[in-house]
């Protein structure tokens, strides 16, 4: 059985330790502040055994260093990590990786990145998706192209609806404003937008997600819908996902 812990940390990150309950190993979903990882999970009384990073940017496998200089930990990620931060291990699509008895998957969801890879956790019914999508959004395209972008969204639509998606950022509110301008005739949308304006007045977290609910609301997902298409004048959905990526850059 696995247990979630997650926590603020930098200025809009999400930080999560998974453990084990059976082996007792920990592992740092990538590593945006070693520091705050180490405090965590000395709070949670958990070692840390491994690292699993989804790409390279600095919030995201910056703490590699100081968290394997503390623990001893594994370090398991994309080739593009490797050269910029410590790693030990490189996967990619079609690999696992083990947390004691429990098996993730690894998946290609390159666009923000051109290795950006998730990690699902068919058996717990999670996935660490990183920048790769977003509450009502997705990351913005640095390094890929809308076709490739695409392509890694329809891996992350393909999983169980019920999957609980776990994003690396706060930024749902922003995402929300964009959405309702991209796709304003859908109802289920409009609701969740309340929800999350609630919630940040509360100051309460909008992460993780559902797949299932980021499949009826988040425009980025839905670029294969006919009225989003029609709307945003792709012929081909990643046409559409590059004509709603553009609009987004410039919101």
């Amino acid at each position: 059985m696995i247990h979630v812990h997650q926590f603020p940390c930098l200025s809009d990150n999400y930080g999560y330790l998974v453990h084990d309950t059976d082996s007792h190993e920990t592992a740092a979903i990538d590593t945006p502040d070693g520091t705050e990882y180490l405090r965590q999970a000395e709070l949670k009384g958990w070692r840390i055994t491994q690292i699993w990073n989804t790409h390279w940017h600095p919030d995201h496998a910056g703490g590699n260093e100081a968290i394997k200089a503390a623990t001893g930990c594994t370090i398991t990620g994309p080739a593009e990590v490797e050269g910029r931060f410590p790693i030990d291990r490189i996967v990619g699509h079609g690999d696992t990786v083990m947390l004691g008895e429990t098996q993730a998957a690894v998946l290609d969801v390159s666009g923000h990145t051109n290795g950006h890879i998730a990690f699902h956790l068919a058996s717990a019914g999670v996935a660490f998706v990183g920048d790769s999508v977003f509450a009502l959004g997705c990351g913005r395209m640095f390094e890929g192209e809308p076709k490739q972008f695409w392509t890694s969204l329809s891996r992350i639509k393909a999983l169980p609806p019920q999957t609980l998606l776990y994003c690396a950022h706060e930024y749902t509110a922003s995402n929300a404003k964009f959405a309702l301008h991209a796709d304003p005739d859908n109802a289920a949308l409009q609701a969740y937008a309340d929800e999350i304006a609630a919630k940040r007045a509360r100051n309460e977290w909008t992460v993780p997600t559902t797949l299932e609910r980021e499949l009826a609301t988040n425009p980025f997902l839905r670029a294969d819908d006919p009225a989003i298409m029609t709307k945003w004048g792709g012929a081909v959905p990643h046409e559409t996902f590059a004509a709603l990526r553009a609009a987004k850059d410039n919101f």
